[in-house]
């Protein structure tokens, strides 16, 4: 089984690629896109953009997004969901089956807790998966996180 997991983000956009076996991932790709300042259209094609190339490039079995949860900002929650939007029409294009999780099953598939916080998850990675050395931002250690998850429940 080979998953594209994304953390969708306007700012920033995790994606990973994530095979193999519940108990021994492998990770195969991962990175952190970031479209330029500019017009929402022209931030959103490159989301579009990204995702459609990842997908023709590592001929993923599904694509694994993180769900979208509420925020008091307002603003910031809907330029996640039109990120989400872009991800989704992607994966649509390519006639990618799509599996949401939320954070809290990324968390617990990944340190065993539900409620575990970003360091606990970023700490326990290297743990459950050979990563090559490279530094890595926030959002792709959880476009990895969410590959490790829906590996690990790859039934739903």
């Amino acid at each position: 089984m080979r998953i594209l997991a994304i953390d969708p983000g306007f700012d920033r956009l995790g994606m990973a690629v994530i095979e193999g076996d519940p108990s021994k991932p492998t990770h195969v790709w991962s990175e952190c896109v970031k479209p330029a300042k500019g017009a929402p259209s022209a931030r959103l094609g490159i989301v579009f953009e990204s995702v459609f190339e990842a997908i023709q490039t590592y001929s993923p079995d599904r694509l694994a997004i993180e769900s979208l949860f509420f925020s008091t900002n307002v603003k910031t929650a809907m330029r996640v969901a039109e990120a989400r939007g872009a991800v989704l029409a992607a994966a649509g294009k390519c006639s990618l089956e799509v599996h949401e999780y939320s954070p809290q099953a990324v968390k617990l598939a990944v340190t065993g807790y539900g409620a575990a916080d970003k360091k606990a998850v970023a700490l326990m990675i290297p743990h459950l998966i050979s990563l090559p050395e490279k530094k890595r931002l926030d959002d792709e250690l959880d476009a990895i996180a969410l590959g490790i998850a829906a590996l690990s429940n790859r039934n739903t």
